[in-house]
């Protein structure tokens, strides 16, 4: 436990020098508003697309691999929906409940599968990056706007509501950046000269700057929320998001490298972009701040338990 432990320790330590900075204002606060967004745009779609497209892919292994990743997200899914129907929550409140026990930190899962198992962790952290990007927009957008503005009185609406996913999702990096990967992987023409050399070099840069960006984003002064909804969060992206995934591994009999990295993303904090989310449609925000802040320090030690766990487990 202490050596894992060790192993993800700078993570956290880069996340915590991210929110110190920032707060210092160092270099600037637009620095990090623009930085947001060359992570967003430039680092991070180049470090999936060069993974997507050079991870080799087993068709068995994807299958199972995506049973065990979906079916963890559709039992946080469920928990926060059950959890909004027994406590009868309203709807902003609900979002987050949701955003929270649902959507996962990528940037958290793929730093920390790197610093335990190299490239090869990496490379399964990316494949399950694609498998969860476009079920976890589609499912939480989805589910957020019917949460706020209730069901879609008619046909015109349902297609409105459809045509604005489905327009976010294909301008979404995240989202081209992997299926560029996945069919350039398919193909079989290999690596692609200059192309591959420039997304290596730019997914290099990736992980330690998205990581001083997690901690910069950290939100501590909006943290006004009922202690409630932000419990339920945590016990559906910590305790069931995570126990479903051990489980379906277990079942499913994944190669111990595989079910320790799926493992991670029930076991990382929620997604920091949660917040901005919540603000652009209608969630609470104080509330969604103050579950990523506790759930991202929480998660320094839900991390290496979870990996601890399954790797006694699967040996």
């Amino acid at each position: 436990m202490i050596a894992i432990l060790l192993s993800i320790a700078p993570i956290f330590l880069l996340i915590m020098l991210g929110h110190g900075l920032r707060r210092g204002g160092i270099p600037s606060i637009e620095f990090w508003n623009l930085n947001d967004k060359l992570v967003y745009w430039v680092l991070f779609p180049s470090l999936l697309f060069f993974k997507t497209s050079t991870i080799a892919l087993s068709g068995e292994l994807v299958g199972d691999y995506a049973v065990v990743i979906l079916g963890g997200f559709a039992g946080a899914v469920g928990f926060s929906l059950l959890s909004t129907l027994v406590f009868k929550l309203p709807g902003p409140t609900a979002t987050s409940v949701l955003q929270g026990a649902a959507r996962h930190n990528t940037f958290i899962a793929l730093a920390a599968a790197e610093r335990l198992f190299g490239a090869e962790g990496l490379a399964m952290a990316a494949l399950a990056t694609a498998l969860l990007i476009p079920v976890t927009n589609i499912v939480v957008v989805s589910l957020m706007v019917t949460m706020t503005r209730g069901p879609a009185a008619d046909g015109s609406r349902q297609s409105g509501l459809v045509k604005a996913i489905a327009r976010d999702l294909a301008r979404n990096p995240l989202l081209v950046s992997v299926f560029a990967g996945v069919v350039v992987n398919l193909s079989g023409i290999g690596t692609i000269p200059v192309l591959h050399d420039v997304t290596a070099i730019l997914g290099q840069a990736a992980l330690p700057v998205v990581l001083l960006c997690v901690g910069a984003n950290i939100r501590v002064r909006e943290m006004t929320a009922s202690v409630g909804p932000a419990v339920l969060s945590i016990i559906g992206k910590m305790v069931v998001f995570p126990a479903v995934l051990v489980g379906l591994a277990l079942w499913m009999e994944l190669p111990p490298t595989a079910a320790i990295v799926a493992g991670l993303f029930g076991a990382v904090p929620t997604a920091a972009s949660g917040y901005t989310l919540a603000r652009q449609m209608g969630g609470d925000a104080p509330l969604m701040a103050t579950i990523i802040t506790v759930q991202t320090a929480l998660a320094f030690l839900s991390l290496p338990f979870t990996v601890w766990l399954l790797g006694r487990l699967v040996g």
